[in-house]
């Protein structure tokens, strides 16, 4: 045991979760949302469970038209307020100076919640290459797409351990004001971001959990730990209290956030606590030796 008191994690994406009563396995994979395309692959290990199990969950259910539109409704900040009525005249100036930069509209997004604002900014800070000697257009996945892709192929059915409505419920629990702060913020420090978010890359396509997870904790200083709660944590109990009676009868996949994985409050941890056996499986390109999946 470590000295935060969980064990130490092999670097991985994908975990296996046995026992406890369950009658089959079912599997565990961390996801980025968004991915150099040339970092998005899906290995023949987790092309082995997509082909077995026989559901796959992700933090949304992506494969409904109706939750994907729903969310589109929960962007809006509540009440009418607007991003302009939250930050002094010089603070939104600079926001919109940087959209400017940016070739960004900021008149498309001054009713839109900041924290989703700061996530579009994320996004585009992932500077993809295309081909060799030269950058065509970004070119992004997320691995939650890949996977469902391949999914789809074998017909297997596709759910969600959260709602948009819920999704949003957690957005509507930090205030505007702090959330238009933290976007001032952002901006301010852009390198610094910058350079977390290419670490974070970095430390996914090696599957650290543990380095991704250290990470996390340090390039968000605007994070409370009551935020971080609410946006991680209690997310995590959320997701491991369903996961035991889902698995019971089923084998099914689990692709989430990968920062959800690592940590003492983690998801391998708290199944752990639950009784499980939670495994590393080995998460590479080529592998043929799928038999004891």
């Amino acid at each position: 045991m470590s000295k935060s008191g969980y064990n130490h994690l092999d670097n991985t994406l994908l975990w296996k979760i046995t026992g406890n009563g369950l009658k089959r396995p079912s599997y565990l994979f961390g996801t980025m949302h968004v991915l150099c395309a040339e970092d998005a692959t899906v290995s023949d290990s987790l092309k082995y469970v997509i082909r077995n199990c026989d559901q796959i969950y992700f933090e949304l259910d992506m494969d409904n038209l109706g939750e994907t539109l729903g969310a589109l409704k929960y962007i809006r900040m509540n009440n009418g307020t607007k991003l302009s009525e939250l930050l002094t005249p010089a603070e939104y100036a600079k926001v919109e100076a940087y959209f400017k930069q940016n070739s960004l509209p900021l008149s498309m997004f001054n009713r839109v919640k900041p924290f989703f604002i700061s996530s579009l900014i994320g996004e585009k800070m992932m500077e993809c290459s295309g081909q060799e000697g030269g950058s065509f257009l970004s070119q992004k996945n997320g691995m939650e797409e890949l996977i469902m892709q391949e999914g789809k192929q074998y017909n297997k059915e596709i759910k969600g351990l959260e709602t948009t409505e819920f999704q949003a419920s957690i957005f509507d629990s930090i205030p505007y004001e702090k959330q238009a702060k933290d976007l001032v913020t952002y901006i301010d420090s852009i390198d610094t971001y910058k350079a977390a978010t290419l670490e974070m890359v970095k430390a996914y396509r090696e599957q650290n959990l543990e380095e991704l997870d250290s990470l996390s904790n340090k390039s968000d200083p605007g994070m409370e730990a009551d935020y971080m709660d609410l946006l991680l944590y209690s997310r995590n109990r959320h997701w491991v209290d369903q996961m035991p009676a889902l698995m019971k009868e089923n084998c099914l996949l689990f692709a989430v956030g990968a920062g959800h994985l690592p940590g003492e409050q983690g998801v391998i941890n708290l199944l752990r606590k639950k009784g499980f056996k939670v495994t590393p499986m080995k998460n590479i390109g080529n592998s043929k030796n799928t038999e004891s999946l």
